[in-house]
């Protein structure tokens, strides 16, 4: 999806930033070319200041995007993707494993979760960087309770995976 919002914009550095915001965040745009948070309305210049960019900028992104009836539809339909507990697990009880992986290598999400379901820990939540957005991608698990050392073993000789770390 990345690369093809990047090809309407990439010869605007603001624009790029403007759109990439959008993306990473999972921010609507609205038939009347307005931009949400779920529910919540973020009006251009809270959008431009984070994105470090002029209003009329994010205006005309907006515009830009909409006019495109593929990309049209999908800002029509983006949500973002709710808490990442990554960062306030320890606070929760949780641990968390981080895998960076080949992200297209099908397969690392399956064989870590058949590791952890053996042991019978509940996953929490999981979370993947998108590797068109994300240099090098990787894969959260937060899971219920404390994880044992030989988890980390075990997924390390997932094909594909490249290291994995209690956080």
């Amino acid at each position: 999806m990345w690369s093809k919002v990047y090809e309407k914009v990439k010869r605007y550095p603001a624009k790029v930033r403007v759109a990439r915001l959008l993306v990473e965040n999972g921010l609507r745009i609205a038939e009347d070319g307005k931009i949400y948070c779920g529910p919540i309305h973020i009006p251009d210049a809270k959008i431009a200041k984070a994105a470090n960019a002029d209003r009329r900028i994010v205006r005309n992104t907006v515009e830009l995007l909409m006019k495109d009836e593929k990309l049209s539809r999908i800002f029509r339909a983006l949500k973002p993707a709710g808490p990442n507990l990554a960062d306030a697990a320890p606070y929760l009880g949780f641990d968390v494993i981080e895998i960076y992986a080949d992200p297209n290598r099908p397969g690392i999400v399956a064989g870590a979760s058949s590791i952890i379901a053996e042991l019978g820990i509940s996953i929490r939540q999981v979370i993947a960087d998108d590797p068109e957005l994300v240099p090098e991608p990787k894969l959260q698990i937060v899971v219920n309770g404390r994880i044992p050392g030989e988890v980390i073993e075990k997924m390390r000789r997932i094909k594909g995976v490249k290291s994995v770390t209690l956080k």
